[in-house]
């Protein structure tokens, strides 16, 4: 796989050439990355899977107008080919008054951050062979798993470069490892199914394969035999493991994308206060080891650590260049570039801090609720905020776990459902998304 330097200079040529060839303006990503996976399944070594691609996209502007393409042809002929027909695109395309460049004042300048996201340890494929047996024997040993969906251990790396027009020309590496399992427990029409998984940026940092297979295990034969609760509304306790999943739908409606086109369900409520003052939820791009950290954003602004929420209003909106423009906002960092195409939005490592009791004690007053392990369904409206979505999980009676339950359904709305947040005190840090035990009050179940 290529290096850093290697694909930095690849961008740097092609917007030289796109340049040329008369673009106004350009920029250039690289990306290349390699991974090696091993599943084992009831023991016996079921796939080993290597893969390895290299791209690079072009994005030129003639004027107001431009236009995106990319490649994993790095020949000079094609690359020149690309660059014609990159122009020769954007010349025809419509005129976009919000196109362009992040300025050059805003770009990322300096040394890079020692984000440690590089792991040079060497994992032969033997010992993914053996991780992955072991993370799979480990579920299989809990008392009244049945069968195996199989264990899995990868390990890979990945580089990224960005050069534009303006005089930026940084670029990153990064590794990945995983090890999973997921089991089957129970016969027939009680057959249940679930797992367990860890990713890190450090081979180190991974749970061990006996906790992982232990923890797809327990997860699975405890959700044997579910029964239901009764309809109405009632408490929903979200599971550190889903409930990340609230952040994602309030990081989605920050988009400025999504505010300049009026789809998102936060327009006009920036200055409302739309959760509790103790709730506190933070964006660190610039978290070592982070998974999804990184320095700067896909058009080459610097990222910074911030509070999405505080004081129970919202930062703001999450902006590129374009949505930027469309605003009248300042650049935030968000910028999120794939090979082809114009920049979308994105944010990096996000978390919910931690409140001040424990899970239990968040549960202890609940008479009768829902305790979600699972969710399934699209049923959001980013546009309104209505949620509903099919669930899994275990029922609450008396403060207390009480079984397992299935074919649930909640609803309500993520205003309502973000106001009547309340957190317990067991976050753990080692997702891109991270969050402790959420309690929601007052959500609408249809069950029984």
């Amino acid at each position: 796989m290529i290096d850093t330097e290697t694909a930095l200079a690849r961008c740097d040529d092609l917007v030289a050439l796109a340049r040329s060839l008369g673009a106004d303006a350009a920029d250039a990503v690289a990306r290349a990355d390699s991974s090696e996976s091993v599943t084992v399944r009831l023991g016996e070594l079921e796939e080993v899977e290597r893969t390895e691609s290299e791209e690079i996209g072009l994005r030129v502007f003639v004027g107001k107008r431009s236009a995106s393409i990319h490649t994993s042809d790095f020949a000079p002929e094609g690359l020149k080919a690309l660059a014609q027909r990159a122009v020769e695109m954007a010349r025809h395309a419509p005129e976009d008054p919000y196109a362009g460049l992040a300025d050059r004042d805003d770009l990322f300048s300096g040394d890079l951050p020692d984000l440690d996201l590089f792991d040079d340890t060497n994992i032969e494929p033997a010992a993914l062979r053996e991780a992955a047996r072991a993370t799979e024997e480990a579920a299989r040993a809990v008392e009244g798993v049945t069968n195996s969906n199989g264990g899995s251990a990868s390990a890979g790396q990945a580089v990224v470069a960005l050069v534009t027009s303006e005089g930026f020309a940084r670029g990153y590496s990064g590794t990945g490892f995983s090890l999973s399992a997921n089991v089957i427990a129970g016969e027939g029409s009680d057959m249940q199914t679930d797992y367990a998984s860890r990713s890190a940026r450090h081979y180190a940092d991974l749970l061990t394969p006996e906790e992982i297979g232990t923890k797809a295990g327990e997860r699975t034969v405890a959700k044997v035999k579910p029964g239901s609760v009764p309809s109405g509304k009632m408490p929903v306790v979200f599971d550190p493991r889903i409930g990340g999943g609230l952040l994602g739908h309030l990081i989605g409606a920050m988009g400025a994308p999504a505010i300049a086109r009026k789809a998102s369900f936060l327009l006009g409520r920036e200055d409302d206060e739309l959760f509790d003052s103790s709730i506190r939820i933070v964006e660190d791009p610039l978290r070592v080891r982070g998974m999804r950290s990184r320095p700067f954003d896909g058009e080459g602004v610097a990222s910074t650590p911030r509070a999405l929420v505080e004081n129970g209003r919202i930062f703001g909106w999450l902006s590129n260049v374009a949505s930027a423009r469309q605003l009248g906002l300042g650049l935030t960092g968000h910028a999120a570039r794939s090979g082809g195409g114009s920049p979308g939005v994105s944010a990096s490592n996000g978390h919910l801090e931690a409140g001040d009791v424990t899970p239990e004690a968040l549960m202890a007053d609940i008479a009768d609720g829902l305790y979600v392990t699972g969710l399934f369904g699209q049923g959001v409206n980013m546009i309104t905020g209505d949620y509903s979505r099919g669930a899994t999980g275990f029922r609450i009676r008396n403060g207390e776990i009480a079984g397992p339950v299935a074919e649930i359904t909640i609803a309500g709305n993520l205003l309502e459902m973000f106001r009547a947040m309340t957190p317990a005190n067991d976050l753990e840090m080692h997702k891109s998304i991270n969050v402790p035990t959420i309690r929601v009050d007052g959500m609408t179940v249809a069950g029984d």
